[in-house]
């Protein structure tokens, strides 16, 4: 039986603790056997492996090889300029891997600095003594004093509570804090028990006392991180593209040099003549350009996008999100705000909105603010020159509502408290005013209500309100209070209460976001909530920023997800307007897989741990910059510094551009390839000096290539980009209309411009067909120069 099931006494017993902890000689010998309470560090690849990554890869072997090859021939025929050819070409690939890997680097440092820390002590009974511990000394049997402030190092179970609850958004995704108790419950799953807390929450408010169970990889949280490391590496489309392209140009360049060397052989040539031909044809089919190009124009993307508040990790996931299909978001902090907010009040004669609320109004309902003023266990804390208050984002939306309306003098002396707990589903606190004492209470409509003297019909009017309220996504809470005479036992405070009015709470939706799904839309992306909240919440924030709009959206919460086969998740998954509501972290992962197997390319967005699985599976995993835990951050590509949502659509636009930008130099790049091997072709089949040297050719790669790609690199996003749907996953980076016109049409035209400028000026300076020309004839020097320059 799980240790939510039984009774203190009894999990005390299981785990063979008591009330007062361990003895440190136990603590000791436990920490002997469990290990110490910290996560397992992933297999990270070591730095001199991510240098050396960058220059093993399928494209910089070629390079690699054409330097190879170009070595060979000046062993072979010392002075034809090869040496210098494979020293610039090993000076490509150095300065390539270098600048890749700085790009890298520079993003993991920048990580390094957004990491908040985790907490680094906690409070534990050790010989009946309470003392400041780190955290790694937790064992299984500890038990810890916690309170408002505190996280939560290891998953427990509650054995005190006054008041407890927790905010568990990094673990479950909910929005809004649950309470705690310390009373056994019908539930098995920790996820949902109301007496655990769990590893890496926090309490907002209250108090308690727990007893550890699980540490270290052994907790939920440890699970998740596990699920999150576990995963397969996924690789990007321009990845498989430059991989294919890679392909393509070795097995072009072996062919065309090979059949050039056989054809040199035939025609009578010398072997050393024949090498250096098909050395040369070899190298001029290469295009060494390429890759700096590429990476410097994916590096030039990453600034941009840093500019728009999203840092990139891994440099070809910028244009693998313009490639994207599917958004895969979560809720809480990426399409809201993560803060709550009162929006509507309902007072037993009046309906007030908050947003168009002024102080003159508020005045008439002094009662129902000066409650929402007072009942709290927020504290003041000092952030940036100003002070705000901290602790339950409820407790702080309410207080910020009665300060807005004009009631943010000085408190009334407060005398004693009811905490929250959660059989009662309220708070109330007593306050002197004058020479009275006077009550004031908040809590849950269904447990405020009952306590109240009210007539009927107002009784159904506030329900009533309650419902529409509700239906909105809003939290609903019921403010009241009365006069407490002197002598009247805490027992009966709550009792015979006047209702002041119900307060709906929203955590409201950004203000950019309905335009960016909106955009999205008219890209042709599809955008998916999945979260941890309620059904209801989920619902009115979708229709708040205009991702659904019919009647019947399909809402699948976690338990019928977890009915349906994987084939009826392919089908609903059909669905055009579809959200997920109650969904865990295995059941985000097994959407993103479901998706990435009906051949769509996902981005996943999320900032807690449960998310991490499903970050790392997807093909472009986005985190959370500022609410993000170490987690999510060390599983995504890419990391939204302010959280947003349309920053997301900022850097779709980024990576479409790339892409295009990408063909468009292609086509430059592999344009020139035809007047690089015609020379040679008109060298050894019309017996004239060779109209390129090689030097020249590695000038046109790197030189009169390279400048001109990087401006087409370079060129910022246009308005049109998102207006059609993403590329399919089929178009190939290097497609046949692509090919025909580099090779078929634009390059041919530059041969014959080169050609043609190489015979005028030989032709002008006197040369007769058949004669060969020495290296430093200044003719012959003019002559290439023009044929270089055309």
């Amino acid at each position: 039986m799980h240790l939510t099931r039984i009774s203190i006494e009894n999990a005390l017993r299981s785990l063979r603790s008591a009330p007062e902890g361990l003895a440190a000689g136990e603590a000791a010998r436990r920490l002997q056997e469990y290990g110490a309470n910290r996560l397992a560090a992933p297999e990270g690849t070591p730095l001199v492996l991510c240098f050396a990554r960058q220059f093993t890869h399928f494209f910089a072997i070629i390079l690699w090889a054409a330097a190879a090859l170009a070595f060979l021939a000046e062993w072979h025929s010392p002075g034809q300029g090869m040496m210098t050819l494979g020293i610039a070409v090993i000076a490509v690939i150095a300065v390539n891997g270098a600048f890749s890997f700085w790009q890298e680097y520079r993003a993991e440092r920048a990580i390094a600095a957004l990491q908040s820390l985790l907490p680094h002590l906690v409070t534990v009974l050790r010989d009946r003594v309470a003392v400041r511990l780190g955290i790694e000394a937790l064992v299984p049997g500890d038990v810890i004093l916690v309170e408002e402030g505190d996280d939560i190092p290891a998953d427990c179970r509650v054995i005190e509570a006054f008041g407890l609850r927790v905010n568990l958004a990094t673990v479950t995704g909910e929005s809004l804090p649950k309470g705690r108790t310390a009373d056994a419950v019908d539930q098995d799953t920790p996820l949902t028990a109301k007496n655990v807390l769990l590893a890496g929450t926090a309490v907002v408010s209250g108090e308690g006392r727990a007893v550890v169970y699980a540490t270290g990889m052994r907790t939920e949280f440890g699970r998740i991180a596990r699920l999150a490391q576990t995963a397969v590496e996924v690789r990007t489309p321009l990845q498989h593209e430059i991989a294919r392209l890679s392909r393509l140009v070795a097995v072009l360049a072996t062919g065309l040099g090979v059949s050039f060397f056989a054809i040199g052989q035939w025609l009578g040539l010398q072997i050393g003549e024949s090498t250096v031909f098909g050395i040369g044809i070899i190298v001029a089919n290469v295009p060494e350009g390429l890759l700096p190009t590429v990476t410097l124009a994916l590096a030039m993307a990453t600034q941009r996008m840093a500019a728009r508040g999203v840092l990139v990790r891994h440099l070809p996931a910028v244009e693998a999100l313009g490639s994207a299909t599917v958004i895969v978001t979560d809720k809480t902090g990426t399409l809201t705000e993560n803060s709550m907010r009162a929006r509507t009040a309902v007072l037993p004669d009046a309906v007030l909105d908050m947003d168009a609320l002024s102080p003159s109004i508020a005045s008439r309902y002094a009662c129902f603010f000066t409650i929402a003023r007072h009942c709290h266990n927020l504290h003041a804390v000092a952030d940036g020159g100003r002070t705000v208050q901290r602790g339950d984002p409820m407790e702080a939306a309410l207080f910020e509502m009665a300060e807005h309306a004009g009631f943010g003098g000085p408190a009334l002396e407060r005398l004693d408290e009811l905490p929250f707990d959660t059989d009662r589903k309220c708070m109330s606190t007593l306050h002197r005013s004058g020479d009275n004492r006077i009550l004031f209470c908040k809590g849950a409509l269904e447990s405020v209500l009952p306590r109240c003297t009210l007539e009927e019909a107002l009784r159904q009017r506030f329900l009533a309100a309650e419902r529409e309220i509700a239906e909105r996504g809003e939290r609903v809470l019921a403010l009241a209070w009365r006069a407490v005479p002197e002598g009247l036992g805490p027992e009966r405070w709550e009792e015979d209460l006047v209702l002041a009015g119900i307060v709906g709470l929203e955590d409201p939706p950004r203000a950019t976001v309905p335009e960016a799904v909106r955009t999205c839309r008219e890209a042709g992306i599809r955008v998916i909530m999945m979260t941890g909240d309620h059904p209801s919440t989920a619902l009115a924030v979708a229709r708040k920023i205009g991702l659904i709009s019919g009647d019947t959206p399909s809402l699948i919460t976690g338990e019928q997800l977890s009915h349906l086969s994987d084939t009826q998740l392919q089908l609903v998954l059909d669905t055009p307007e579809i959200l997920f509501a109650r969904a865990s972290a295995e059941q985000k992962l097994r959407v993103v897989q479901a998706l990435r197997a009906k051949g769509h390319i996902v981005a996943a967005t999320g900032d807690g741990v449960n998310d991490a699985p499903a970050l790392r599976n997807a093909d472009i995993g986005i985190a959370m910059g500022r609410s993000g835990t170490d987690v999510a951050r060390e599983s995504s590509d890419i990391i939204l510094l302010d959280d947003n949502f349309a920053s997301i659509v900022a850097a779709i636009e980024e990576g479409r551009t790339v892409y295009d930008n990408i063909r468009k130099f292609l086509t430059y790049i592999l344009t020139s390839n035809i007047p690089e091997v015609v020379p040679y072709l008109a060298f050894v089949l019309a017996r004239i000096p060779l109209p390129l040297t090689i030097i020249q050719i590695l000038a046109v790669d790197l030189g009169t290539d390279m400048v001109p790609a990087l401006a087409l690199g370079a060129e910022r996003p246009k308005h049109a980009v998102m207006s059609h749907p993403p590329r399919p996953c089929t178009e190939r980076l290097l497609s046949l209309p692509l090919l025909a016109r580099a090779y078929l049409w634009l390059g041919p035209l530059e041969a014959v411009a080169a050609l043609t400028a190489y015979y005028f000026v030989l032709d002008r300076g006197g040369w007769r067909y058949g004669e060969m020309l020495a290296a430093n004839d200044p003719l012959y020097l003019e002559a290439t120069t023009a044929c270089l320059a055309a």
